[in-house]
C-alpha cells in the first residue's frame, strides 16, 4: 500500500493516496467487482464478523476499490477515516440517523440545497428530530438558537445556489462551546479549495457527484471525519443500512481525484473572469459569487477557501419567463441541474434544485424566480460568454 506519510502536497495525495496493489503489480486501482469474500476458516470468518480481525467481509461495507478513494479523501479532506456513500444526499443521511435519536434538535441553515430541507423538514421529524433554521451568514443567530437538546449544527459553504459563506471557525467554536457537532457540506469547494476539518468541523459530506468527479459519470457520497465519529458511529449504521457506494464508482472517482486540483483551478479562473464580465451587463440586476469584492463576505471567502469556486449565479431583471428566456436560448450550455462538470451547466434554482420548497422557503433562502445558477465548465469562456448572450 503507498504510504501517504511519505509525501504531504494535495497533488501527490490526489494521485497516490490509499492505492494498495495486488500481487498483479497493476499500475492503475483496479476494480473489485465482488460481493463477497473467501475466508481462509470458519475461525477466520467469524473473527472478521465479530470485530476480531480487519479483512474484507461483504461488500455492502467492506471493498477494497471503495476504501481506496476513502482513503484518499480523508487525506485530501485532512481525517482520519472516510465512509463512501451511494450519493451526496445518502451521505447526509447517514449521518443524521448514525449521530441523532428522537428528542435531539438540528440547526440548519436556511441556505442549503433543496433536497436537504426536505429531507429535514419532511422525513427526520416523524422520528421525532426537531429542526430549526438559521441565517448561514450571522454566526450570532447560531448561538442564540442553540438549545440543550441540540446536537448537530448543518451548513453548507458556499451555499447553494447564492455562495453564501459562512464562517466555518466561528461556528466550529460555538458548536465547540454547546457541545454539538458542526457537519460542513463541502461540494462547491472540494478538499482542493477548502478543508473544514483543518478550521475546526467535525464532519465534512460531500456529494461526489459534483467536482470529485468532474465529468458527470457517476452518482455517489462521502462522510469524513474522525475515527470516533465515521468508523465507530456512523459505519455500524451504514453496514445495516446497506447506502453505501459500488465499487466500479468508486473507481471513477479516484480517477476524478486524480484531476481535482488542476480542475479546479481551471473552474476558479473562468468563473472569476465570467462573474466580472456579468456585473457589466445591463441585463442584469445581481451577480452572486464569492470573487467578487462586492460580494458581502468575501474576504471571509477568501480567509477560509483557496480560491473562490467554480459557481456564479446571476439574476436577470424581470422574473421567470425571463430567467428561461435566458436559458432556453443556449445552444451549448447544458440545461441541467448537475454542476462541477467540465461541461458547464445552467438552471433555474427556483423550478429544479430547491423547486419542492414551499414558496416562503424560497423567499427565506433568497432565492427568487429571476436568478439562474451556472456552473463553469472548462470550455472556452469565449463560448460560454456567446452562448448566455444569445438569452440575455
Amino acid at each position: 500500500m503507498t504510504d501517504s506519510s511519505d509525501y504531504s502536497d494535495f497533488a501527490t495525495l490526489a494521485v497516490r493516496a490509499g492505492q494498495q496493489r495486488t500481487a498483479e503489480g497493476e499500475h492503475s486501482e483496479p476494480i473489485f467487482t465482488t460481493s463477497s469474500y473467501v475466508f481462509e476458516s470458519a475461525e477466520q470468518a467469524a473473527r472478521r464478523f465479530g470485530n476480531e480481525e480487519d479483512g474484507n467481509i461483504y461488500s455492502r461495507f467492506t471493498n477494497p476499490t471503495v476504501r481506496t478513494f476513502e482513503q484518499r479523501l480523508a487525506a485530501l479532506e485532512g481525517g482520519e477515516s472516510c465512509l463512501a456513500t451511494s450519493s451526496g444526499m445518502a451521505a447526509i443521511m447517514a449521518t443524521c440517523m448514525a449521530l441523532l435519536k428522537a428528542g435531539d434538535h438540528v440547526l440548519c441553515s436556511t441556505s442549503v440545497f433543496g433536497s436537504t430541507t426536505v429531507l429535514f423538514n419532511n422525513y427526520f421529524v416523524k422520528f421525532g428530530v426537531e429542526v430549526d433554521y438559521v441565517d448561514l451568514a450571522n454566526t450570532d443567530d447560531w448561538a442564540v438558537a442553540i438549545k440543550p437538546n441540540t446536537k448537530l449544527l448543518f451548513l453548507e459553504t458556499p451555499s447553494n445556489p447564492l455562495t453564501t459563506i459562512g464562517d466555518v471557525r466561528a461556528l466550529a467554536s460555538v458548536a465547540d462551546e454547546h457541545q454539538c457537532l458542526l457537519v460542513v457540506d463541502n461540494c462547491f469547494c472540494s478538499p482542493a479549495l477548502q478543508q473544514p476539518l483543518k478550521l475546526g468541523a467535525h464532519v465534512v459530506i460531500h456529494s461526489a457527484t459534483k467536482f470529485l468527479d468532474g465529468q458527470g459519470r457517476c452518482v455517489g457520497g462521502a462522510i469524513v471525519g474522525s475515527t470516533e465519529i465515521v468508523e465507530e458511529k456512523i459505519l455500524a449504521w451504514m453496514r445495516s443500512a446497506g447506502a453505501t457506494m459500488s465499487p466500479f464508482n468508486a473507481w471513477v472517482f479516484l480517477k476524478g481525484l486524480e484531476t481535482l486540483k488542476i480542475r479546479m483551478a481551471a473552474h476558479c479562473a473562468a468563473a472569476q473572469e465570467l462573474a466580472e464580465w456579468l456585473v457589466d451587463l445591463a441585463q442584469i440586476e445581481h451577480v452572486y459569487y464569492p470573487g467578487l469584492e462586492s460580494h458581502p463576505q468575501h474576504k471571509l471567502a477568501a480567509s477560509q477557501q483557496s480560491g473562490f469556486g467554480g459557481i456564479v449565479s446571476f439574476e436577470v431583471k424581470g422574473k421567470r419567463t425571463e430567467a428561461w428566456n435566458v436559458i432556453n436560448n443556449t445552444r451549448m450550455l447544458s440545461i441541467t441541474a448537475n454542476l462541477g462538470d467540465v461541461k458547464t451547466t445552467i438552471t433555474h434554482p427556483a423550478s429544479t434544485t430547491h423547486g419542492r420548497l414551499e414558496p416562503e422557503q424560497r423567499a427565506a433562502a433568497g432565492i427568487n424566480e429571476n436568478l439562474i445558477r451556472v456552473a463553469v465548465g472548462l470550455e472556452s469562456l469565449n463560448d460560454i460568454k456567446a452562448d448566455l448572450l444569445r438569452g440575455l
